[in-house]
């Protein structure tokens, strides 16, 4: 089963480091979406699924439908990222 990778960013040089760290990461196991909200979406999706998630800050990332923890409360580190599935497929 792929695991469904949904990172939100703003491309500002906090968020960057962040994507460039996933996309290494990423595995053939791995699909995912990338939401710019600086340039936002024509369909406005990325602003839906941020309030689904509860996105108070980016960049966040969520995994299988979940933001992770990280993304509330603390740092994105990539011990963080392995643990939550990300590049494990």
């Amino acid at each position: 089963m792929k695991s469904q990778v949904e990172v939100f960013t703003a491309n500002c040089p906090v968020c960057d480091p962040v994507v460039k760290m996933i996309e290494e990461l990423t595995c053939d196991g791995c699909e995912v979406t990338t939401y710019d909200l600086v340039k936002k979406c024509d369909d406005k999706t990325c602003l839906t699924k941020m309030n689904e998630y509860g996105v108070q800050k980016i960049p966040a990332i969520a995994v299988n439908g979940k933001l992770l923890d990280c993304c509330k409360d603390s740092a994105i580190t990539k011990e963080k990222l392995i643990e939550a599935g990300i590049g494990q497929n």
